[in-house]
């Protein structure tokens, strides 16, 4: 009986460069997720209960009169179609006199130029009499529970945080797959590893199978 040939030095190298690689991209992914997880759990269970933790709306209300010169500007600009933004210098008198953002598309009527402006947590308008120039505007804030409960959905939240949803999801996804490879790597001696795993798996199944219809 010949003695079993011990592993190549090339192949224990290989497979300790792999290992490594494995941990770094688990934790790496696990520090960049682990705020919006965080975040998510927290905002998870506050939707789940969201009816029984509303808050009341708190509405501001605020007028202005526009200047003669950017009334002639904005009744000038009167677009052919009825949705289109603001002329840009009207859009910043508007960010200057209400607490709202003008970057989107307003609603435009032969008498009245009306601004939508929906927030996370809230919402917001604003209205300007074409004939006279006056502007209102209306500010709707539901509190912080609700603004992080739409953050969690990426109601009205803007470009900028629809793509850190993404980036955040593509780390869990990574943290997920690589958790997953490394409770592989270590089942043999965490006998109770994957009757864990299929639990996890077991009852949501299982509620939704017979709970949801």
């Amino acid at each position: 009986m010949h003695a079993p040939t011990p592993p190549r030095p090339a192949t224990k190298s290989r497979k300790a460069f792999w290992l490594k690689q494995l941990h770094m991209w688990h934790w790496m992914s696990s520090a960049i997720s682990l705020i919006g997880l965080l975040l998510f759990a927290i905002t998870g269970f506050t939707l789940n209960h969201a009816a029984d933790i509303e808050g009341s709306p708190v509405v501001a209300e605020k007028a202005a009169q526009m200047p003669p010169a950017l009334l002639t500007r904005l009744k000038s600009a009167t677009p052919a179609a009825e949705k289109a933004p603001l002329p840009a210098d009207v859009a910043r008198w508007v960010e200057d006199s209400f607490p709202v953002k003008a970057s989107g598309e307003a609603e435009w009527s032969a008498g009245e130029v009306y601004l939508p402006a929906p927030r996370p947590g809230g919402d917001a308008w604003v209205a300007i009499d074409l004939a006279t120039g006056e502007a209102s505007s209306e500010v709707t804030s539901r509190g912080w529970i609700s603004y992080l409960n739409d953050l969690h959905k990426g109601r009205n939240s803007g470009t900028e945080w629809s793509l850190f949803i993404d980036i955040f999801a593509f780390a869990c996804l990574i943290f997920a797959i690589t958790g997953l490879v490394l409770l592989w790597l270590h089942s043999a001696k965490r006998k109770s590893t994957w009757p864990l795993v299929g639990m996890g798996l077991a009852f949501p199944a299982a509620i939704a199978v017979i709970f949801i219809h």
